[in-house]
């Protein structure tokens, strides 16, 4: 399949998708990385509690969160290749603050406070990544591969997260600290060079733009019923690793590889299907699998059933974004889009942002595992959420 740029020029499909893919998939590994790392760094050296390291976890979605208009609006304005590259270099910033924490750490009140700048920068930096990823991709390929596009991108970002997380884990293990957040610093680079020679997208400057908060109280039903679904995923990337620590089941590596592998098979097997059989039967679908995932780990007795849970997880997590995102995309003008996936993406950064606190205090209150039934009472909402708005 070819597309047609501007001047008449055409490149295919994938020629198109996949430097992005990369691009997103480079910077989501560092993501993936901070959340292996920081929970045990944040609670065993620098000696915080539980509720700290939901604060920090957290704190890279809140500011995602907070600056999702501006990005859309520099994406609708400047352009999706300016936007994204912006966060590229963002993530570079963020991970030499990530390395000087870890230099400082005998002053555990300095360190504490370089990572939540690092956790701050690298917010901001997903929130131009992403809305510039997305935006860029549906202007190369048509917004007839929306779903795709966001289906791809998806994977890209979660394939990051889980395959860096356990990477993370055992890179801490066996060498410190220290080498996973030299790694954070690094691997922006990959992201900038996979992507620099794609064509930009022209922008159109004199068209008139929609509010932002217009373009929120478009989407809100999606993107409500979207927040509900991620607090799953919030609570699974904050504490299980801890859950696991408590438990004495070892390292919660094959619980992130459980979730990633099941996420990305998901979405490569059944990327068509929001587009074929429609965005609230799969969202549907799927949110009832999230929820069986995280009653399993809830009460689990066993490692074993708490990977599985895991999987089930990334199972019914997996679809959910597309299918909602191609209706709400649907909501808005073609010169707004990049504001849509901006206030889309940021009911995600609403979710994970209070995910992280909340779950700190179920977990300080109850216990690690109790926090897996507030999970599952979250994707029930979602679906309540969803049933009462199908388009």
């Amino acid at each position: 399949m070819r597309v047609t740029l501007e001047k008449g020029k055409t490149i295919n499909f994938y020629q198109a998708l996949t430097p992005i893919i990369i691009s997103v998939f480079g910077v989501y590994l560092t993501i993936g990385i901070a959340l292996g790392v920081l929970p045990k760094f944040v609670q065993q050296n620098l000696g915080f509690d539980s509720i700290v390291v939901g604060l920090v976890i957290g704190l890279q979605s809140l500011s995602t969160l907070l600056t999702r208009a501006y990005s859309g609006k520099v994406t609708d304005t400047k352009g999706a290749k300016q936007s994204k590259m912006t966060g590229v270099v963002l993530a570079v910033v963020a991970g030499i603050a990530y390395v000087a924490a870890v230099l400082f750490q005998g002053n555990s009140i300095l360190a504490l406070v370089l990572l939540l700048l690092a956790r701050i920068i690298h917010g901001v930096g997903e929130s131009f990544l992403v809305t510039g990823a997305l935006t860029w991709g549906i202007g190369l390929v048509g917004p007839s591969n929306s779903g795709k596009v966001m289906t791809w991108n998806g994977i890209a970002m979660y394939a990051g997260i889980a395959i860096g997380a356990p990477l993370s884990i055992w890179l801490t293990g066996a060498y410190g600290a220290l080498t996973a957040f030299v790694l954070i610093l690094l691997l922006p680079f990959v992201s900038w060079f996979s992507s620099i020679k794609l064509p930009a997208i022209a922008v159109e400057k004199d068209f008139v733009r929609t509010p932002f908060y217009k373009v929120i109280g478009a989407i809100s039903g999606q993107g409500m019923s979207l927040a509900l679904s991620s607090m799953a995923f919030g609570c699974m990337a904050s504490f299980i690793a801890l859950f696991f620590t408590q438990k004495n089941w070892g390292d919660a590596s094959m619980a992130f590889i459980a979730f990633g592998i099941c996420y990305v098979l998901t979405r490569i097997f059944f990327a068509s299907f929001p587009d074929r059989f429609g965005g609230y039967r799969i969202a549907f679908i799927s949110l009832l699998i999230e929820i069986v995932g995280q009653l399993l780990i809830w009460t689990s007795s066993s490692k074993e059933l708490a990977i599985i849970g895991c999987g089930l997880t990334g199972i019914g997590f997996s679809l959910v974004f597309p299918a909602l995102g191609v209706l709400a995309i649907q909501k808005v003008k073609p010169q707004m889009r990049g504001t849509a996936l901006g206030a889309y993406a940021a009911f995600v950064d609403l979710s994970l942002g209070l995910a992280g606190p909340i779950a700190g205090l179920i977990a300080g209150w109850f216990d690690y595992q109790t926090v897996y039934l507030f999970g599952a009472i979250s994707c029930a909402l979602s679906v309540v959420v969803l049933m009462f708005n199908k388009k």
